[in-house]
């Protein structure tokens, strides 16, 4: 049984940061590129972050370039270090898998993330 399970979300004033992690159990993750989105309340779904799990290339949304870092460790997790938080970053935010194509395919639970002003 393939899982992801995110956690680190929280409360947090403009300015603070946050980690998220996502955990993967069930299957080696090392050879899939995996990403975070995000969803805010009335809104869609969004790229944030992307990182291929071999070469460790990454690739951010324009909204959170600079403030927000990617990055993965040697086993098979992953995390989103999120910095200079501002209120519009608050939505509950999800981790993904490229598993069995192009597509992401496999999907967290997902984590709130608020930011207060």
């Amino acid at each position: 049984q393939v899982q992801l399970v995110e956690s680190g979300g929280g409360l947090v004033q403009a300015g603070g940061s946050l980690r998220l992690s996502c955990t993967a159990s069930g299957r080696t993750f090392r050879r899939y590129p995996m990403g975070w989105f995000r969803q805010a309340p009335g809104k869609e779904r969004e790229f944030v972050a992307a990182i291929t799990w071999s070469s460790g290339d990454t690739s951010y949304a324009d909204s959170v370039k600079g403030r927000f870092t990617i990055s993965r460790d040697n086993g098979n997790t992953m995390y989103l270090q999120m910095n200079s938080l501002k209120p519009e970053d608050t939505a509950v935010y999800y981790c993904a898998a490229k598993v069995l194509g192009s597509a992401y395919d496999y999907w967290g639970q997902g984590t709130q993330v608020t930011v207060s002003s």
